[in-house]
């Protein structure tokens, strides 16, 4: 730990005589709402008290339609399309505190950490990964450095949605194991805290002043299993048997296409109308005119001068007919053959289902929560429009079957049993494919659970009130304070996702001449805002049941779950006073 401390040093002696900035310097790479959201966490967490600078690095032209921080006031930005050793001197990496690279490309964010550490060796980095069995491997080449994935941290929240269920959030803290649960799931000496009040799904309430009014607490881990997992046993007993019949229907209903089932309909009718004024014109019996009728038409008959007129002309129809009865059996054969193979291909025959979970979209985030409903041994049926998406051989591996297609159109999400699924979760990368899906999805199943991923939060907002779709969530909203955190070399020890809110569990030092330093405990916790778990001071142990009046002094350590306002305002005042008259240095010009 000391050498990261020296360097930080050095890098920090180097910003002052280069440019006379003594402020605390982090660059952000990224292309997607990660970017946006990790810089808005920092610029709320210090920029305010002038203690940090940031420069964001992002593409030329923007990749998509959703924010990547590039229009944020107070940001420096860099445009480049790639992340070389001239981007990061353009971006002042010499002398920098910390680098984050928020890349989809883990190969992309490896090649980038190396060139970044020709530029400046020793420094603070934080990756974005979606293998995170890479992270041995580049902490060793980088001491300092952090491993994060978004879509692992946000998966459990998604599975705990579509089961309906409490995130599966646990983690370990002076000596204990906490987890999030129901009031209701847990004893009451397990308790430790409320975290929210969501009996009212339209007005969650965070961190009620009243503790006991809430539903959803933080209590101790005593070996009961957590409520997803009970979740996840209660949907495996209640599914009922696959019905083949309907399998079989659909099979047949997508044996050929409309238009030459049409003909082949047609057809037959002529020929049953044909035959049977043909067996009424020589007076024989239904069994006999069937007989005479299926001859004449698939084999022919030897001319008859002695015939009728009538029963020559039927003749001659019947054997028309025949010619074109036998290449549209070949071609309903042949096509028949074709969709099979393609809809087995694409998984649109697949059997009535009811109790599974419907997942749309296969990349990172949709295959980890794929994996995660298939360890709690839920069955699953994904959806991707891509014939090999990012998790199609995990898929396999799974014998999860994978439907590829548009989740947009109805017919798509028919063949994956959506009117008898138990949840349907929409992860794709596609907010408007994503809107659709879980719109055709309702029109489905009115009673249908959800998931909905949104890039947008503002969207989100309005998705919910004008659809009455309660369960939208952002990925990068959700896994950006823990990004940002390590950035800045603080640890949050866990987050705690609450419809599309997050809660920060977080440890705070107090620090000589701070705020903070001389009041008692009490002044720690705001209604709706910051809520102390824990106090230690220095070298000692945590109390988690600390006295309201007890004073606090510089070095002390807090345990708090916050919103991230709240923390915000927490760390502003137990961080060391600003000096009264600072300095404001001159902004530095990016080298071109």
């Amino acid at each position: 730990m000391a050498e990261p401390l020296l360097d930080r040093a050095r890098r920090a002696g180097r910003r002052l005589r280069v440019n006379g900035d003594a402020r605390a310097h982090y660059v952000v790479c990224g292309r997607d709402a990660l970017a946006y959201w990790v810089v808005r966490a920092l610029l709320a967490t210090e920029f305010e008290a002038g203690r940090v600078r940031i420069t964001l690095v992002v593409p030329e032209r923007p990749s998509s339609d959703e924010p990547d921080g590039r229009d944020l006031q107070g940001v420096e930005v860099v445009r480049a399309d790639r992340l070389d050793e001239v981007t990061f001197r353009r971006a002042g990496l010499a002398g920098a505190d910390g680098l984050a690279l928020l890349h989809q490309d883990d190969v992309g964010n490896m090649h980038a950490a190396l060139c970044a550490q020709e530029v400046e060796p020793g420094l603070r980095l934080v990756v974005r990964m979606f293998n995170t069995n890479l992270a041995n491997g580049v902490r060793q080449i980088f001491p300092d450095s952090a491993v994060l994935s978004d879509a692992s941290m946000a998966a459990p929240a998604f599975v705990a949605a579509a089961l309906g269920e409490v995130a599966p959030t646990h983690f370990r803290h002076g000596g204990r194991t906490l987890y999030v649960a129901r009031r209701d799931d847990v004893r009451p000496t397990d308790v430790v805290c409320g975290v929210a009040d969501t009996r009212d799904p339209q007005q969650v309430r965070l961190l009620p002043a009243d503790g006991r009014a809430a539903d959803l607490v933080i209590a101790e881990a005593t070996g009961t299993p957590p409520g997803t997992e009970l979740a996840a046993r209660r949907l495996r007993r209640a599914r009922r048997r696959r019905r083949p019949l309907t399998v079989l229907l659909r099979a047949v209903r997508s044996f050929a296409t409309r238009k030459i089932g049409v003909a082949v309909i047609v057809l037959l009718a002529v020929i049953g109308v044909l035959g049977w004024l043909n067996g009424y014109a020589s007076h024989q019996g239904w069994a006999d005119s069937l007989y005479l009728t299926l001859v004449t038409t698939l084999t022919g008959q030897d001319p008859d001068a002695n015939k009728s007129a009538a029963e020559q002309v039927m003749q001659v129809v019947l054997n028309l007919a025949g010619l074109a009865l036998i290449p549209l059996i070949t071609a309903v054969v042949v096509d028949g053959i074709v969709n099979a193979r393609l809809a087995l291909h694409s998984g649109r025959i697949q059997p009535e289902r009811s109790g599974h979970v419907v997942v749309v979209g296969l990349g990172n985030v949709g295959t980890r929560v794929m994996s995660q409903l298939c360890d709690f041994g839920v069955e699953v049926v994904a959806i991707d429009k891509v014939p090999e998406p990012r998790g199609g051989a995990l898929a396999r591996r799974l014998g999860v079957p994978l439907i590829v297609g548009d989740a947009a159109l109805e017919e798509t999400l028919q063949s994956a049993s959506v009117g008898g699924c138990q949840a349907l979760v929409v992860v794709s990368t596609d907010d408007e494919t994503n809107l659709q899906a879980a719109l055709n999805g309702r029109a489905v199943n009115p009673e249908l659970q959800v998931v909905l991923r949104l890039f947008d939060g503002h969207f989100a907002e309005r998705i919910q009130q004008a659809f009455g779709i309660g369960v939208s969530r952002s990925v990068s909203y959700l896994a950006a304070p823990s990004f940002a955190a390590a950035l800045l070399d603080r640890a949050v020890i866990a987050t705690i996702p609450v419809g599309r809110h997050a809660l920060l569990v977080t440890e705070v030092s107090v620090a000589a001449g701070s705020a903070l330093d001389g009041r008692p405990l009490a002044a720690v916790g705001r209604a709706e805002s910051v809520r102390l778990l824990a106090h230690a001071r220095a070298g000692q142990r945590l109390d988690w049941a600390p006295d309201a009046r007890l004073v606090i002094v510089a070095g002390d350590r807090l345990t708090v779950v916050a919103r991230r306002a709240g923390l915000n305002a927490l760390l502003r005042e137990a961080a060391p006073p600003v000096p009264e008259d600072p300095v404001t240095p001159t902004p530095r010009q990016p080298e071109e």
